[in-house]
């Protein structure tokens, strides 16, 4: 489940960067939805809201410590997770590795969603944030949960 998940993530973020590059100009910008999203195809050389800009020694070796580190738990403690946490580990994977590609091939990631309240993202971002708030929510449920059986 856990790598199948992340490869579905790494397809989709390389595809949609490749059909940004291949059929958009860098700087280009066009409206999906007025005043809401547009596709707007930009390089960020940076992380999230474009920190260690032009790091990306840094970040190539930040992103696959972290790969490898949530893979190895993942090997091991796989059989006691549950499967929103096994899900939210293979997101944040995915959407790292997707972004890691970029990095390694090109030096930037290409973003180019933007809803104009956050910087432009693309799909590996998505993937990050969603897996990382689906942890949160289940080591929470998981804490709830023992706390209310502590209880009784």
């Amino acid at each position: 489940m856990y790598g199948c998940i992340a490869a579905i993530v790494v397809f989709f973020d390389q595809f949609t960067k490749y059909y940004i590059r291949k059929t958009m100009a860098l700087g280009e910008s066009i409206p999906m939805i007025k005043g809401g999203l547009h596709l707007t195809y930009v390089h960020n050389y940076g992380a999230a809201f474009s920190i260690l800009q032009n790091r990306q020694a840094l970040l190539i070796s930040l992103t696959a410590t972290i790969i490898i580190v949530i893979t190895a738990y993942v090997i091991k403690y796989g059989k006691t997770l549950s499967k929103s946490e096994m899900t939210g580990l293979a997101l944040i994977t995915g959407g790292g590795f997707g972004n890691l590609i970029d990095r390694i091939r090109y030096g930037y990631v290409v973003d180019f969603l933007n809803i104009h309240i956050l910087p432009v993202f693309n799909v590996a971002d998505m993937a990050v944030c969603a897996g990382s708030a689906l942890l949160i929510y289940s080591v929470f449920l998981s804490e709830l949960r023992h706390s209310r059986a502590g209880l009784r």
